[in-house]
């Protein structure tokens, strides 16, 4: 998974910002960029944030050709220089297919989402009685089926029964965790959480960029001040939750708070779609 940290301000910056656009300086590769950059000064020990210098020495490319990434005035960058690129910088997996998502619409380790019609659209009849037939197998776990928005496509009763929001017609997997009081009480350390999901936006954002739905999602996020400050600070991106442990309270389930740990499959043939299961 992603990692985050403060990204503040560092060598031959533009002020961050308070990352409430998505065109702005918090949201693309240049402001990745420059955090991951201030992170690896960190992690090596140098009390500063890596130089420019060393970075553009690592890609075999001038400091001014990195000082221009950084400043986003590079309109393309070139595949050879990515591996390097990520290595210097010290990004984890979902980090590295980042970049690749940015700098050419596909990642090391996924192909790129369809282009063909819109990867998010609701599922067709016959396909969303594949999906709730698939989630209904998995009770008695709580299963539930999201678009690429984290829109809820269908679930079995068991997540109904643990999340009732889950019925209504707009429900939304990471709208519920990160904008409802509701879910401050039934997501036991809700506030822990809050940056790998919004990582997973970040994400998401760069795997569809200007995607209306996503844009959508994190204007609504970003209306509650905790989540705008998180976005505008971390540098962390997530792809999925796939493993992650937390602690759910749901007293009309059960009195005492329990563990689950999440299983993302992603349907093969459904672009965006996560077949989510709570263990």
């Amino acid at each position: 998974m992603g990692s985050g940290g403060s990204t503040g301000q560092v060598e031959g910056d533009a002020p961050a910002g308070d990352g409430r656009g998505t065109d702005g300086p918090a949201s693309g590769l240049a402001f990745l960029l420059r955090g991951w950059r201030g992170r690896a000064g960190t992690r090596l020990g140098l009390g500063k944030p890596l130089p420019q210098v060393e970075v553009a020495g690592a890609v075999r490319m001038s400091e001014r050709w990195y000082r221009d990434l950084e400043r986003g005035t590079l309109p393309r960058l070139d595949p050879r220089v990515l591996d390097p690129l990520a290595d210097v910088l010290l990004l984890d997996a979902d980090e590295r297919a980042t970049l690749y998502l940015h700098a050419c619409g596909g990642t090391p380790y996924t192909a790129p989402a369809a282009t063909s019609g819109d990867p998010g659209d609701t599922a067709a009849p016959g396909e969303r009685g594949v999906l709730q037939e698939l989630a209904d197998r998995q009770q008695p776990w709580a299963a539930c089926v999201t678009d690429l928005r984290w829109n809820v496509l269908t679930h079995n009763a068991v997540f109904t029964t643990w999340f009732p929001w889950a019925a209504a017609p707009d429900a939304n997997l990471l709208r519920w965790a990160l904008t409802s009081e509701e879910a401050r009480t039934r997501l036991v350390d809700r506030d822990r959480h809050a940056p790998s999901l919004l990582a997973m936006i970040r994400f998401a954002l760069a795997e569809h960029p200007g995607d209306p739905g996503l844009l959508a999602l994190l204007a609504d996020v970003l209306r509650v001040p905790e989540c705008r400050r998180l976005w505008g600070e971390r540098i962390c991106t997530v792809a999925h939750h796939d493993g992650h442990r937390f602690t759910l309270h749901l007293p009309h389930v059960t009195a005492e708070p329990f563990e689950v740990q999440t299983q993302v499959l992603l349907p093969a043939g459904r672009q965006g779609a996560r077949f989510i299961v709570l263990r």
